[in-house]
């Protein structure tokens, strides 16, 4: 393969490092056909309309929120903390996936300071909180699902004056926390299905939209996803501190007669960004599983996966045949590569006899160089567009992988955990920049890769050959650096792709 192939392996994947921690947050709306330039949206918690004796719920005045008081709701698929004296959901940890927590903030919320709440009696599947003022009544109601992960809210206001009062409130969905590690931060973003378009949006700038079907956030693995029961609603997205920013939406402005009441019902989602639970509940929402810049190439590798593991009935084992798939469908380019660098070895002893020749006049040596390449009919690029080509293939899957939640607590081997790196064992005390884990896949993936840069070796010579000493070293060092950290389906993946590239560079070497 020569260090040229290995060159490009390395600035494609410092490519793909660099990509993935900025494309999600570059894809920022920017889309001035679908956002509305609009005024700045109040705080999110007084932007309901102020009180006046004729009109409107208050909006805090001197009311004193009470110390929070939280509380518990266990379902069979996960477990709710509740706000209380809001009426809020705190976090979700799911017990099916190693017990993650989906944090909210004080989400799924009326953001009105006058509202405080009280937990009332209720069934197994239903929580229901109860706000009672002199002039109105307000019931949250929320129905969880036994079978799914979807939850039906209904909201009820009673107008218990004398007088008619105009209601406008605005429902948080949740709150985007950017203060955390970056590399779990940078997973989070937020979805408006307008009804022109779905946006995906970074989360970490105000705006405003006039309409949309449904709106959702999500961090990793986790999602929750809102429709109300009318698409006539303003959507914002709005920033609460330099590292948190809050998405909502304004419910419909409606006045309500004394003695009388007034409903919405808020279809939702929360759970796992998995294709099959996300279509139980309404197919259209699965766009919120996005991957970026090659979102069409990764939705396509993830179905894949998906149909292997219900062939094989273990993630591990789904990943190396997925590998193996598409080592299959790429051999032609990957033959391709191959081939043109064992042409490029070839001329290797007759750019080496130019160099000497010509070490003094590097504008004729680079003239016969390329005379040389053309008397062979060689492409000097010829070897890297393959590997170039490839690289929307490697992104998409990369990006598919790394937030693949079903590899969360998938076991392979001795591997508990194929979404975290494969942890053999841990060492008393910590070694610089590895830790104290021993991560076994990464190393067994640099060992192939010496081998590999090795066998390349044998073919060559010439004054290049104290380089290709040192990369023989650096190269497999250097990856397994960047991949010892990386969680062990995405290394198992490409540990198995080396192994198949070194099998068929054998079965070329012995053609020779």
């Amino acid at each position: 393969m020569g260090k040229r192939l290995f060159l490009a392996a390395t600035l494609s994947f410092l490519v793909l490092l660099i990509w993935s921690s900025f494309i999600t947050k570059s894809q920022l709306i920017e889309n001035k056909e679908v956002i509305a330039q609009r005024p700045p949206v109040k705080d999110a918690t007084t932007i309901a309309p102020p009180y006046n004796k004729d009109t409107s719920l208050v909006s805090g005045g001197d009311l004193q929120e009470p110390a929070p008081s939280l509380l518990g709701f266990k379902q069979e698929k996960f477990e709710v903390t509740f706000n209380e004296s809001q009426a809020a959901l705190k976090e979700v940890v799911f017990t099916e996936y190693k017990n993650h927590k989906f944090v909210l903030g004080n989400g799924l919320v009326l953001a009105d300071k006058s509202l405080f709440f009280k937990k009332e009696d209720s069934a197994a599947n239903e929580v229901r909180f109860v706000h009672t003022d002199v002039q109105k009544r307000v019931i949250k109601k929320f129905l969880f699902s036994n079978s799914n992960y979807t939850i039906e809210l209904e909201i009820l206001l009673q107008n218990l004056s004398s007088s008619p009062i105009v209601v406008q409130l605005p429902f948080i969905v949740g709150t985007l926390d950017f203060s955390g590690a970056k590399d779990q931060a940078r997973y989070q973003d937020i979805m408006v299905a307008t009804p022109g378009k779905t946006l995906h949006l970074s989360g970490q700038r105000d705006a405003v939209w006039s309409e949309f079907k449904f709106i959702g956030l999500r961090d990793r693995y986790f999602c929750v996803i809102i429709q109300p029961d009318t698409d006539k609603h303003d959507g914002f997205i709005k920033k609460i501190n330099a590292q948190q920013f809050q998405l909502g939406f304004r419910l419909p402005e409606q006045t309500v007669a004394p003695g009388k009441q007034i409903g919405h019902k808020i279809r939702i989602y929360l759970g796992p960004q998995q294709i099959e639970w996300i279509n139980k509940a309404d197919p259209a929402w699965s766009q919120i599983m996005h991957y970026g810049t090659f979102n069409p190439i990764s939705q396509l590798l993830v179905q894949l996966l998906e149909f292997l593991y219900r062939q094989v009935h273990n993630w591990g084992f789904a990943i190396i045949l997925l590998s193996l798939i598409i080592y299959i469908l790429l051999y032609p380019l990957s033959l391709k590569q191959m081939r043109s660098m064992k042409e490029m070895n070839a001329l290797k002893p007759h750019i080496e006899e130019l160099r000497k020749l010509y070490k003094d006049n590097p504008q004729k040596l680079n003239k016969e160089i390329m005379e040389l390449y053309r008397k062979h009919k060689m492409n000097p690029l010829g070897g890297c567009l393959p590997m170039i080509l490839q690289l929307p293939i490697f992104f998409a899957l990369y990006q598919a992988l790394m937030r693949s939640v079903a590899l969360k607590g998938a076991h392979f081997l001795w591997i508990k955990d194929l979404s975290e790196p494969d942890r053999l064992f841990m060492l008393p005390a910590s070694l610089p920049i590895l830790g104290n884990e021993v991560n076994i896949l990464p190393i067994v993936m640099a060992i192939l890769m010496l081998i590999q840069q090795k066998f390349s070796m044998a073919t060559t010579s010439g004054g290049s050959a104290e380089q290709e000493k040192m990369m023989l070293v650096i190269f497999p060092l250097m990856f397994g650096l960047i991949f010892y950290r990386m969680p062990s389906g995405l290394v198992l993946y490409w540990l198995v792709n080396s192994a198949l590239m070194i099998f068929f560079q054998l079965r070329m070497a012995g053609k020779r």
